[in-house]
């Protein structure tokens, strides 16, 4: 067993069961990609066993700190067991399901969703590319499935020195699926989906829009960075009477219109705009028009915390405008799926965003991922996707804008 040596004090962060090591904290010792090692403070205490890899910048991932653990097929048998028999307890209302989420199931750098009968897999880490073949066996044998579409064409695995791979892991067949999430159905591809096929992590908020869209008696509804139409088709079940997707592409649109026919709703109350968002929302505000609803559910526009003054500035812009086609009393949904941006600085960029357009707001609720995207407490950086469900007043009175300073954060 190959060791690897921490340099004095860099232990720290291990002994509260944080699962990385980043190259710089490393005083000795390597290994092959994806290799098993055993990690040690600068006096020789054990602190984990993890996967080590020479290309990354973090450099190890430990698989477990308990020095008794054997790092072997059984192991990942028992860790992903333990990841879908916790998604069983949740009672989720949809065959789609997230059932292993990385760091926070004790699986770095593995993402795996089911979507009905079959799963679909992104090997993100070298430790998990080494053991490729052992997990996939544990998640057919825990799942009951017999097909794997492997989605580990992710640019994270090029960080890792690892090349671009998709395609079927176990099983065949086709790659167009059909879930149902909560009183809809939905369509997805495997193969060309965003991510896995398909944002799982926003069904709970979906479901909160619909509630919303009915309890407010919305009628006009705009959703931005529309996709395959999630949010729209939860605002058409709330009672909208018009809803407008916006998204720049085509084939993801084309999807959100066949959501519409197939869950029995009149095409005539749907509207999709191929479109720059930004640019989609400077011309309503020209021609005029308001919502009673907007969404915003952007890309990741911060990647780390490196780039989120960038990122700021254009989560503050699009929340501005959309807080200008607001009608009074409307609802604004608005999202950040970007690591590098907080809860906190999220909420302050909003509420700039606000005071730049004249306008103030109720604060309905925080929002977060679905609980079968877990964080774990030993791993907050695995909270990115943070959200506001915000009604909104006139303001009394608005003085002049007011610049985003990031050091406000601190």
């Amino acid at each position: 067993m190959k060791v690897i040596r921490l340099r004095e004090g860099k232990e720290r962060s291990l002994l509260r069961r944080h699962p990385w090591v980043f190259e710089g904290s490393i005083a000795k010792g390597g290994g092959d990609a994806g290799e098993t090692v055993r990690v040690e403070a600068a006096d020789g205490r054990f602190l984990c066993w993890a996967a080590f890899s020479p290309s990354s910048q973090i450099r190890v991932r430990a698989w477990s700190f308990d020095e008794a653990e054997r790092i072997d097929a059984a192991f990942f048998q028992r860790r992903v067991q333990q990841a879908v028999a916790m998604r069983a307890r949740l009672a989720i209302a949809s065959d789609g399901v997230r059932l292993v989420h990385g760091e926070a199931d004790g699986l770095p750098g593995l993402i795996v969703d089911r979507y009905a009968d079959t799963l679909s897999s992104q090997f993100l880490s070298a430790g998990t590319e080494r053991w490729k073949s052992q997990i996939a066996d544990a998640l057919l044998a825990a799942t009951g499935c017999t097909r794997i579409y492997e989605r580990s064409d992710s640019g994270v695995r090029g960080l890792e020195g690892l090349p671009s791979v998709a395609g079927w892991l176990r099983g065949e067949g086709a790659t167009e699926i059909t879930i149902r999430e909560h009183d809809w159905r939905l369509t997805l591809d495997v193969a060309s989906g965003h991510k896995t096929g398909y944002y799982l992590d926003q069904r709970d908020n979906r479901a909160l829009f619909a509630r919303l869209v009915r309890q407010f008696g919305v009628k006009r509804v705009l959703n931005c960075y529309s996709y395959t139409g999630g949010f729209s088709i939860a605002a058409l079940a709330g009672g909208a009477e018009e809803v407008i997707s916006v998204d720049s592409s085509g084939p993801a649109l084309e999807r959100a219109c066949a959501h519409v026919v197939l869950n029995g709703f009149d095409p005539a109350r749907h509207t999709a705009l191929d479109a720059d968002v930004n640019a989609t929302l400077r011309q309503l505000i020209k021609d005029g028009r308001q919502f009673d609803a907007i969404v915003l559910d952007p890309p990741k526009f911060a990647a780390s915390a490196a780039h989120a003054e960038r990122a700021s500035r254009a989560y503050k812009d699009i929340n501005r405008l959309a807080f200008k086609l607001l009608a009074p009393g409307g609802l604004l949904l608005t999202f950040s799926c970007s690591g590098g941006i907080g809860a906190e600085l999220f909420h302050k960029i909003v509420a700039g965003a606000g005071h730049d357009a004249g306008v103030d707001g109720y604060l309905l609720q925080r929002l977060e991922a679905a609980p079968d995207h877990p964080t774990s407490i030993t791993f907050p950086e695995g909270e990115y996707l943070k959200g506001l469900a915000i009604l909104q007043r006139a303001s009394a009175s608005v003085g002049a804008p007011v610049p985003l300073h990031l050091d406000e954060e601190k």
